[in-house]
């Protein structure tokens, strides 16, 4: 029976590199590749961290039903080829998706089974400046990406995991257990080692429902800057409003005398 893995992150929460680093410990995984109409960035290459294609490529394959899910972010074209699941159907491997929250809800939509784990930054603040460390996007972009972190977040409470990347060597870890323990709850054979037990452990206490009180400082650090940018955009509004209200006020006495 082939597993699917849904992992889904904001931009520069190092999910990237999670994968990569689970890829190489847990053996039987296909990995999909996703397809997309932006550009590559960087030493990117086509067909190895995505398939890029041009728009009208990317909606040719939609109208022949060859995605298993896809979705417009940032005004590009993301999507998975069913093709991917095939494959590990066919293999007897497990699937693993990187794909984002539009993309997951369809997929549990359509494999209700699919185990789905949700990487979150330490903080707004570290998210940041990992952004900007990578150095791949002008400040627009990164305010951007910023805002979309903190929608996107908002949907923590459909995944079945989360994982809080703030010490790389122990959320590999982690990582790595929640798809062991996934691909252990559906073996024949009950858990009898202790490396699967220890699996279970830590996948547990990934578990949406056991991380709520660690999760709520987090999401609090996204809450309260974009209340802070309300404040001060609803301020600078007024500042230019009285501005004016000066000036007219002006040009009304100047014109009475």
């Amino acid at each position: 029976m082939t597993t699917v893995f849904i992992i889904s992150a904001p931009s520069g929460s190092g999910k990237s590199t999670l994968v990569n680093r689970v890829r190489e410990l847990v053996p039987g995984l296909k990995f999909s590749v996703s397809y997309t109409t932006r550009q590559p960035r960087g030493k990117e290459q086509n067909g190895k961290e995505y398939f890029f294609v041009s728009r009208k490529e990317f909606e040719a394959m939609i109208a022949k039903g060859e995605f298993l899910e896809y979705a417009d972010v940032f005004g590009n074209y993301y999507g998975t080829a069913a093709r991917f699941l095939h494959d590990a159907q066919k293999n007897g491997r497990d699937l693993l998706l990187d794909i984002d929250v539009q993309g997951a809800a369809q997929i549990k939509a359509k494999i209700r089974d699919a185990a789905s784990i949700f990487i979150l930054p330490p903080d707004r603040l570290q998210l940041e400046r990992r952004l900007r460390d990578r150095g791949l996007d002008p400040d627009p972009v990164i305010q951007r990406r910023l805002a979309a972190a903190a929608r996107e977040i908002e949907n923590y409470s459909k995944y079945d995991y989360i994982l809080v990347n703030d010490d790389l060597k122990e959320s590999v870890k982690a990582l790595q257990a929640i798809l062991l323990a996934e691909r252990f709850k559906h073996s024949a054979e009950p858990a009898t080692d202790q490396t699967q037990t220890q699996c279970f452990e830590i996948a547990e206490r990934c578990r949406r429902a056991n991380m709520e009180e660690r999760l709520q400082p987090i999401i609090a650090s996204f809450v309260q800057p974009a209340h802070s940018e309300l404040i001060t955009k609803v301020l600078a509004l007024f500042a230019t409003a009285a501005k004016w209200l000066g000036l007219m006020l002006y040009f009304v006495r100047h014109a009475a005398s």
